[in-house]
């Protein structure tokens, strides 16, 4: 059996004129179904709000969205990219494959 590949996305609520928008988990939840449709049960994702009691420690100087795949940082700041996610995972299964 492969190893799975661990994707886990930390953001935070975003204050705004209206209210308090989650747009971080929305994207992470559209993200998760483009990944499991791709990948299936080889990837499992988590999204993590950054006040959890579980959630990862976050690195020096990083910025949310923070994306991480199997522990290690692919994304800080920005935008929660789903090809970079991508490559970084194709990557560690071709690496598990050789």
């Amino acid at each position: 059996m492969t190893k799975v590949i661990s994707v886990q996305i930390v953001g935070a609520p975003i204050a705004c004129e209206g209210g308090v928008k989650d747009s971080w988990r929305d994207t992470a939840r559209w993200a998760e179904g483009q990944l499991k449709a791709r990948f299936g049960d080889a990837v499992k994702i988590h999204y993590y709000d950054l006040f959890d009691a579980d959630c990862p420690v976050m690195p020096e100087s990083a910025q949310l969205p923070l994306v991480l795949v199997d522990g290690s940082v692919v994304s800080s700041g920005g935008k929660i990219s789903l090809p970079i996610i991508r490559r970084r995972i194709e990557e560690l299964m071709e690496k598990e494959s050789a």
